[in-house]
């Protein structure tokens, strides 16, 4: 799915009114038909729903979801902002189609003292300023967003929480954004959703769909996109009857040091459940017998030292390449892996103290083959990038680091965000809070490895593997729970994983 700015939807908004085509007000109405349909499934007509209009677009969403929840016999009112600016257009004529219903009570909030008084079962549906703002709210606006956030009862936002931009958060703060129990915004999740910052305006969201042109998404172009299911069935195909371990590469891991070799046999355990044909795995001599009786379907390759990483092995013979998970970053290993950057051309992806290896010498990224895949979480990123104010400006920096190194960034966390050297990126759909666990990273390196060994590019061996791992974490926590989760949790259900993302792979 194309992400799209909050500029850009307008756009779309328009495109659909031109060609569908549809009138302005009836392209409103069908988006509030979604949002009243949505709270008449959820909540009874025992609560009462008290909107918050503003005097733009949102504002006439709110209108006609009022009107349209009183006709099903919802008891609603509306208080209207009255910020020195008329409705016009489509709000106008819903503001007139509530007037002429009298189902609905209207009053008009002029200063702070108009604020309804709440009831602790009321529903109230905030629908004060929609995405495309560009300032941040004050005077009776922002007093209204502070009496709302102040109170117990269930917020719901329509499209975007008031006071949030489309893209970032830059002074959003609980005094002049509203603080949502659940957003229902339209067609495309907001950038500023995918934030972790956010989530504190934001609470749940939902997409809900209201059918804008799809010549209109096709034409609008978007380094931005959301993963979804049917994106990674395109790149994991069924196996032919008569393919051999030959057909499906053969993988080089090198991972693991003294008191760190759970790292390894992880990594390598994720790697065989990804598919490789063939595995590799390169240890120091303490961890010989650990590898070989916890993964006896991987080879092992022994370094001469008894700890750690100290030697790179031999590269040819290898489809793909990864290293990084619990290596440590002892002298000997840095050089060990400068040696294995400077004479390797094979695909790679880099994690853990890798990543933190490369940091305290940027000047060896040079040496990376093209579209070589670094694994981050947010702090090795900072650590490699330079510190951020926020998400959006992180996102810009890494984008920045993959179109001027050329390699590909995954940077993990709820929806993990891939940049790759054209300046694409793509968000990730699946996961949960419980895959914030130990190992967890040194299971992805794995199945990005696994992927990477079958010859599917690097690109799409970070998309399938990001969203794979992440589903087989959500199959987890189903069975598990979230807080029970563990990092071989995710490898015991990704074949799970591969079955729901195409049951044809169960034959």
């Amino acid at each position: 799915m194309k992400l799209f700015t909050t500029k850009q939807i307008a756009e779309l908004d328009r495109f659909t009114i031109e060609n569908e085509p549809i009138f302005d007000i009836d392209l409103m109405e069908r988006a509030a038909t979604e949002v009243s349909g949505w709270l008449a499934n959820r909540y009874s007509t025992g609560n009462k729903m008290v909107f918050f209009a503003g005097p733009g677009n949102n504002g006439g969403d709110a209108l006609a979801i009022a009107r349209q929840l009183a006709n099903l016999d919802f008891l609603c009112e509306v208080y209207l902002l009255k910020s020195g600016k008329s409705l016009q257009g489509s709000p106008l004529i819903n503001l007139e189609r509530l007037l002429g219903q009298k189902k609905v009570r209207l009053f008009e909030i002029i200063d702070i003292p108009d604020f309804p008084l709440l009831q602790t079962e009321d529903i109230v549906i905030d629908g004060l300023f929609g995405s495309g703002l560009t300032r941040q709210l004050d005077g009776l606006a922002k007093a209204i967003v502070q009496k709302i956030n102040a109170s117990p009862n269930t917020v719901i936002s329509i499209d975007i929480p008031s006071g949030l931009p489309g893209e970032g958060s830059t002074g959003c703060n609980e005094t002049n954004t509203i603080q949502a129990c659940h957003t229902l915004t339209f067609e495309f999740p907001k950038l500023s959703l995918l934030f972790p910052e956010n989530e504190k305006f934001t609470g749940r969201w939902e997409v809900l769909p209201i059918r804008l042109h799809p010549d209109g998404i096709t034409k609008t172009q978007s380094n931005f996109h959301f993963i979804e299911e049917n994106d990674v069935r395109q790149i994991i195909k069924p196996r032919s009857k008569f393919a051999h371990k030959g057909n499906f590469g053969h993988a080089l891991l090198i991972s693991g040091s003294y008191g760190k070799m759970g790292a390894a046999v992880l990594a390598s355990k994720a790697c065989l459940r990804a598919g490789t044909g063939l595995l590799t795995t390169h240890v120091p001599t303490s961890g010989y017998s650990i590898i070989q009786i916890a993964v006896p379907e991987a080879m092992a390759s022994i370094d001469k030292n008894s700890h750690f990483f100290s030697e790179a092995p031999e590269t040819e013979a290898y489809s793909a390449i990864g290293t990084g998970p619990g290596i440590g970053t002892s002298h000997e290993t840095q050089k060990a892996l400068y040696d294995l950057f400077k004479n390797n051309n094979a695909p790679m992806v880099i994690d853990a103290d890798a990543l933190n290896i490369l940091a305290m010498n940027p000047g060896w990224l040079i040496f990376l083959p093209e579209n070589t895949i670094l694994t981050p979480h947010p702090g090795e990123f900072k650590r490699l990038a330079g510190d951020s104010d926020n998400s959006w400006e992180r996102l810009e920096k890494q984008v920045h680091f993959s179109i001027q190194n050329k390699v590909i960034v995954i940077l993990k966390g709820a929806y993990t965000s891939i940049s790759l050297p054209d300046g694409k990126v793509y968000f990730n759909s699946t996961g949960n809070p419980g895959m914030a666990t130990a190992g967890s990273g040194d299971v992805l390196t794995g199945i990005i490895l696994g992927f990477l060994s079958q010859g599917i590019s690097p690109e799409n061996a970070s998309i399938a593997a990001v969203y794979l791992h992440g589903m087989a974490g959500d199959l987890a926590a189903a069975d598990l729970s979230e807080p029970a989760l563990m990092a071989s949790d995710i490898n015991e259900f990704l074949g799970e994983a591969f079955k729901k993302l195409n049951p044809s792979l169960e034959k």
